[in-house]
């Protein structure tokens, strides 16, 4: 029926209903399941008011917000093959537009 599942998460709740309702389409189908995340790339500006960050304080976020994005697509992954399905990836994509990099 299906090769391939593509699942994407934000985290949230609604998510991760639709998680578990594509890991058991990708169980009923046989499918691959394809677990995504699409991490908002921060945009730091320099405008009055604006918090100022130093390089080392931009990449410290950089990198939580990695790990985090990452853990989010590792539990996926996880939980698919903890329920049978044959193959499961885990992406994430950095970007700041959301439909086009799910796309």
């Amino acid at each position: 029926m299906y090769k391939r599942v593509l699942v994407a998460t934000n985290g949230s709740a609604l998510s991760e209903r639709a998680v578990a309702t594509a890991i058991d389409l990708a169980l009923l189908s046989d499918a691959e399941l394809i677990g995504l995340h699409v991490e908002l790339i921060q945009s730091h500006g320099y405008f009055e008011g604006a918090m100022v960050l130093t390089p080392r304080e931009m990449e410290g976020e950089r990198e939580q917000a990695d790990r985090v994005a990452q853990h989010l697509v590792d539990t996926i992954k996880a939980a698919a093959l903890a329920m049978g399905v044959r193959s499961s990836q885990a992406i994430v994509v950095r970007s700041n537009q959301v439909a086009e990099a799910i796309v």
